[in-house]
Formats: C-alpha cells, sequence, structure tokens
C-alpha cells in the first residue's frame, strides 16, 4: 500500500493488476481492505484496480469535528431537515479526483458501493473529464424518498451500544446479518473485520462519513445531465438502501442499465461475483473515449 496527498488531505491507496484503470470507491465507514480480495482479484484480470481509504476511514485523514449522533441523523431525515457536516460527499468526490490525479490518471472506469456509489455519482457530476464509465451498486441518488433504510432495521440500529475496540467485529456480524443476503456469510466476514479492525477503527468517521450523506442534497437534477455509460446494480433483499434506491438512480441517468439480484442484500455475494464482473466489464465497453492502459 501508499498513500499519497492531495485535496488537501493523505489518502491512503492500492494498486492492482494491468490494463485500463478503475477506480474502486468504498461504502460508510469502510476501509479498502472491504472489498472482498477475490472480487478485487476477478476485475484485476481486465484492469488495473485502485482501491483507497475515504476520508474518515482506514489510514487516510482523519478528521475532528463532532458529528451528529445516528438518531439525530434519523430525525433529520424524517423532518427532511439536513444536518450540520464538517464536509459533503462531493467533497469525498473530489478526494477521488485528487487521487487519479496524483496517480497521473487521466481518467478512469469508476464503480461505488454504497456511500462509494454516491461519491462515484458525485464524481461523475464534478468531475465528469475523469468518468470512463460508472458502475452504482446498492446506492441511490440523494432523494429522501428512495433508498429509504427499511424502519425496522433502523430502530434495532438505533438501540445497539457503541463500537469500540472491543465489540467493534461482533457488532459488525450483527450487521451484516440483518442488512446481508441469503448468500452472506458469516465466517468469511469475520475474518475480513478482524483484519479491518486490526489495521484501522475509526466509529467517530463512519459517523462523520454519515452525517456527510445526510448533508448532501438530491443529486437527481445532476444525474440527469450526465453523459457517461452507467450500471445500477442492486440487491433485491437491501434492507439498507433499499431497492427503490438503484431503480431511482437508473432512472435519472440516461440510458443506464439496471442489474438487480434476488438473493442479495447490502452485501458483494460471492456466488455472484462472475456475473457482476462481468456487466462491469460490458459497461467499460461502452465509454465513448478509449481507456488508456497504465
Amino acid at each position: 500500500m501508499a498513500s499519497l496527498e492531495a485535496n488537501g488531505i493523505t489518502i491512503e491507496y492500492e494498486v492492482q493488476g494491468e490494463g485500463p484503470p478503475l477506480l474502486l470507491v468504498m461504502g460508510l465507514g469502510g476501509q479498502l481492505v472491504d472489498w472482498p480480495q477475490g472480487f478485487v482479484d476477478k476485475l484485476a484480470e481486465n484492469f488495473t484496480v485502485i482501491r483507497f481509504d475515504n476520508r474518515d476511514s482506514g489510514l487516510s485523514t482523519e478528521f475532528s469535528w463532532e458529528p451528529a449522533t445516528f438518531k439525530d441523523l434519523i430525525k433529520a431525515q424524517v423532518t427532511r431537515k439536513r444536518p450540520d457536516a464538517g464536509y459533503l460527499l462531493s467533497d469525498m468526490a473530489a478526494d477521488a479526483a485528487g487521487l487519479l490525479r496524483g496517480l497521473d490518471i487521466s481518467a478512469a472506469h469508476v464503480v461505488g458501493m454504497s456511500m462509494g456509489g454516491m461519491i462515484s455519482q458525485c464524481l461523475a457530476i464534478d468531475h465528469p473529464e475523469l468518468v470512463l464509465s460508472l458502475t452504482s451498486i446498492m446506492s441511490t441518488t440523494g432523494n429522501p424518498k428512495d433508498g429509504r433504510i427499511d424502519p425496522k432495521l433502523g430502530i434495532k440500529i438505533v438501540r445497539r451500544p457503541e463500537t469500540t475496540i472491543d465489540n467493534a467485529v461482533e457488532e459488525s456480524l450483527w450487521m451484516f446479518s440483518e442488512i446481508g443476503g441469503p448468500l452472506w456469510d458469516p465466517i468469511v466476514h469475520r475474518a475480513r473485520q478482524e483484519e479491518s479492525v486490526a489495521r484501522s477503527l475509526r466509529p467517530k468517521g463512519t459517523a462523520r462519513q454519515l452525517a456527510a450523506i445526510s448533508a448532501s442534497p438530491d443529486r437527481t437534477p445532476d444525474l440527469q445531465q450526465l453523459n457517461v455509460p452507467t450500471l445500477v446494480i442492486h440487491g433485491l433483499v437491501d434492507p439498507l438502501v433499499t431497492p427503490s434506491g438503484g431503480i431511482a438512480t437508473v432512472k435519472a441517468i440516461p440510458g443506464a442499465r439496471l442489474l438487480m439480484f434476488p438473493d442479495m442484500g447490502h452485501d458483494l455475494p460471492e456466488p455472484r461475483w462472475d456475473e457482476m464482473v462481468e456487466a462491469i466489464s460490458v459497461n467499460s465497453r461502452r465509454a465513448k473515449r478509449p481507456s488508456i492502459t497504465i
């Protein structure tokens, strides 16, 4: 792994494979090591895959402003009043843009998961010259009517204890037992989370990222102006970002294509990796500009 300075912060990243550049953008609280290695290996057969830690996660710059509580964020969602936040999703997209430019990559295929899908959408909106193709996985548009968390799940999350170094792995297992689909593997997840927690644990960073999501505006009007090959992937049993989020995304972006799996929740089920990677590759070939091998 390596790091560079971009957009005023330090960004930790890793590069794997050969071929056209493909940027992976992780979701809420996740680190670059939280991308399943087998999934990355499959992508790296045809792409140069760049993974990185978002601000406030992993080994990238950690901020210090005090975030709103999850309970307050839920209340803000109900009242449609956006909370205060020290940065927005657009700032996180600017981090990704800075990383690409810092690596001398003129443009890349971009794949984002959950919050990473939101960041990827902002990257395509704010820095269209950098995005050859876009894949938005288990994400949504920012319209509060779409992709809303299942209310029963929201109540359960509010009642959970705060994450600490002692309970972090077990809390992650609980969360994914609730949001993962029937193909989610708790044994594999535990091993990945033990690695992740040993590397870095930033509960307040996750809360700041969540505040950034809640404080960011609806992207729908800007998504409607995009001119980039787009693939939207979503699970039909996702309770965290419900399927309406994926449907709204594909409706908003001209020419976008939708791939939905009946056995996928808010996770990347291994039995579906081959189909996902093939769909990402097919979408990349729709790019109007040629890819540059690095």
